[in-house]
């Protein structure tokens, strides 16, 4: 069994013992105090040893361990302690390895003035007026109570142990100038201090990642105080957190498990206005080490380490992994911004279920929450005095809103997102064009900004607008019709001439047999006047439907019924199938109202296209019944359904009503099969 002694006194000491510890290696804990040994969590492959060693007691401590290897994981400000254990070792084939600190992501230090010594410091601070905060620990206070001036003003933040209290008692300084606390210290936590105790004057060392440095930046930054930085004399050289445990590894034969599991949060912004922020969003964007989202997002925020302006899976991922690899030894806490609400419209969901794929894939070490923002559309009802409870509630931002006017035309109220001032003119116009001028709409300008604008205008005021921004509308509609909960057209209601058409009954049950369902992508094939098509589309503005037809009239013809019902969501091929069906998307179900001879042909570039594919298929004549009947015995197919269906409609003559029968029609229903 290998033995390896760590000389601690970092965070990453720390937590390279608690990842030998998952990992089962036994190993010797050398701590300077007894503090250094309180904050450690007990385990049973961790022996710790406290007291503070000469070179000849470290010497000795090593020959008697019969170690290893030597991890020096003591401060980089701790040059003597690394003097004496690389001294003690002198003459031993044990491998020496030097932990060193990550140092941060450079940062704008803003009203900084850095010293080489504490000395320097010390003499800097008599010119100085207010109190101090000194926040460089107790070994080296007695530099700095020289003058009794500066001792008198002085806040010293120590650690609550014995000794860094005694040292405290010996310089004089009174039980009010100390503050005995652990960190980590937020921003907030430095700043409530700077505030509590009238700090003008902070005092740190210019630490690493782990040593909170930039929390006591930011906080100076946000309450005016100047910083006096003490600079390390040399850069801490050594190997990485993750370079030590593979050496340790090979030393050991065993694999070691770095523990340090990400926090990431997904956190929606509401309008971008800091102060619509939720309490628990402002919280973690202070805390985070690393902010990621779009650029305008970030512009007022400084994380402890870096941001980025991404906020695409494509982006996060494979940054997010380096970035753990990079910073081993913590615990990262990530914060990714998205505009709006999180569960609104958002593209936080996509990324949540991306990461959630790396963690359970063992590719990602993380802990993912989302976390709610205010959407512009509860700010604006509440702007206006509007529930939205009772709303239609839908989006034209980044996407394609079909049907607006046919869905408005049975809304008494709605609340549409924008992507700016072109889908307010397009509001404006399709309201226009479907008769619906007498509508009142309501437009959001800039929501929660200094150029905030809320106005009452008409459809033909918003077609004209001219001002781009972000635009969240409300739109009523005082004369909204109520709502059918059946489907169905009449025939009358049609734009017909002479084709063909499909009649109603007959539309109903073949729509019905093709088990429609929101998302699907129909062909309509052999559309003729396009009832079938406008009938399907009608159902939901989430069906795309493909109306098919080769004849010129009747092209003519669907386009007219599209216009009349309003339906964006239906797409018009002029082309004979099954040619014309090459470039479509493909399709989750197909009606063939008329094939013109090429049943056979087009069912095998249906089977081809999707091999799940739910079919439907009228015939009228024996011929195309035959057919049809011997075509799909080539085709693995289940689910089949076959309905004759014969119509008669009642025909006045005279004072008598006598009934008129429709030709029979067949009705063909299956799903192929794989």
């Amino acid at each position: 069994m290998r033995e390896i002694l760590i000389f601690a006194g970092t965070t990453e000491g720390r937590k390279l013992s608690e990842s030998l510890a998952v990992s089962g290696i036994h190993h010797t804990l050398c701590v300077a105090t007894e503090y250094g040994e309180i904050v450690l969590k007990e385990n049973p492959f961790m022996t710790v040893h406290r007291g503070r060693m000469n070179i000849e007691q470290i010497r000795e401590f090593i020959q008697n361990g019969k170690f290893d290897v030597v991890v020096d994981a003591t401060h980089p400000y701790a040059d003597i302690v690394t003097k004496n254990i690389k001294s003690a070792m002198e003459g031993m084939i044990i491998p020496y390895l030097r932990l060193k600190r990550e140092l941060m992501a450079s940062q704008k230090e803003e009203n900084v003035t850095h010293f080489e010594t504490n000395e320097a410091c010390a003499k800097a601070l008599e010119e100085v007026q207010g109190n101090i905060l000194l926040t460089i620990g107790s070994k080296e206070l007695k530099k700095y109570c020289v003058s009794e001036e500066v001792k008198n003003r002085l806040f010293v933040r120590v650690l609550p142990g014995m000794e860094s209290l005694s040292l405290c008692l010996e310089q004089g300084i009174k039980g009010k100038q100390i503050i005995a606390m652990q960190g980590p210290f937020t921003t907030e936590m430095n700043e409530a201090m700077i505030h509590q105790y009238g700090i003008s004057c902070l005092v740190t060392k210019q630490s690493g990642t782990s040593g909170g440095y930039f929390e006591k930046l930011e906080a100076a930054k946000k309450t005016g105080i100047s910083v006096f930085a003490i600079g390390h004399p040399g850069e801490d050289t050594g190997y990485s957190f993750d370079e030590v445990c593979r050496e340790l590894e090979r030393i050991c034969q065993q694999k070691i498990q770095i523990k340090n599991e990400m926090e990431i949060n997904l956190a929606g912004i509401g309008m971008g206005n800091q102060e619509n922020l939720t309490k628990e969003v402002c919280e973690k964007i202070e805390e985070a080490d690393i902010l990621l989202g779009a650029e305008r997002m970030l512009e007022s925020y400084r994380p402890r380490i870096e941001k980025k302006p991404f906020y695409l899976a494509k982006q996060v991922l494979p940054y997010l992994q380096e970035i753990q690899k990079k910073y081993s030894m913590e615990s990262l806490k990530v914060v990714i911004l998205f505009s709006g609400d999180s569960g609104f419209y958002s593209g936080c969901q996509s990324l949540y279920h991306a990461l959630q794929e790396e963690i359970i894939a063992g590719r990602m070490q993380a802990v993912v929450r989302i976390l709610p923002g205010v959407s512009s559309i509860a700010y604006l009802a509440a702007c206006i005095g509007e529930s939205y409870q009772d709303a239609d509630v839908c989006s034209m931002h980044g996407k394609e809103l079909y049907n607006l006017a046919r869905r408005m035309k049975t809304e008494k109220k709605a609340f549409i997102l924008t992507s700016g001032v072109k889908d307010v003119n397009r509001i404006g116009e399709t309201l226009i064009k479907a008769g619906m001028d007498g509508c009142e709409i309501i437009t959001g300008y800039q929501l929660s900004y200094d150029k905030q604008q809320i106005k009452k205008r008409t459809p033909k005021e918003c077609m004209e607008l001219k001002e781009e921004g972000l635009y969240t509308c409300f739109v009523k509609n005082p004369n909204a019709m109520p709502k059918n909960i059946t489907h169905g057209i009449s025939d009358e209601a049609f734009i017909r001439d002479k084709i063909p058409m499909t009649k109603e009954e007959v539309r109903e049950v073949s729509i019905c047999k093709l088990k429609l369902y929101q998302g699907a992508v129909v062909y309509d094939i052999g559309s003729g006047t396009g009832s079938i098509a406008m009938e399907m589309a009608a159902l939901s503005p989430d069906i795309q439907v493909y109306a098919i037809e080769q004849k010129k009239e009747a092209v003519s013809l669907i386009w007219q019924n599209k216009e009349k019902f309003q339906l964006e969501n239906v797409t018009v091929i002029e082309a004979k199938a099954p040619e014309g069906l090459q470039d479509l998307p493909k399709a989750s179900h197909a009606f063939i109202g008329g094939s013109g001879g090429n049943l056979k042909k087009i069912l095998q570039v249906l089977y081809g296209m999707n091999s799940n594919m739910r079919v439907v298929i009228n015939a009228i004549s024996m011929e195309t019944i035959c057919e049809m009947k011997e075509i799909l015995k080539l085709y693995p197919i289940e689910n089949e359904e076959i309905v004759q269906i014969q119509v008669s409609r009642a025909k006045g003559v005279g004072k008598y009503h006598l009934m008129q029968a429709e030709n029979p029609v067949w009705i063909c229903a299956f799903d192929f099969r794989e």
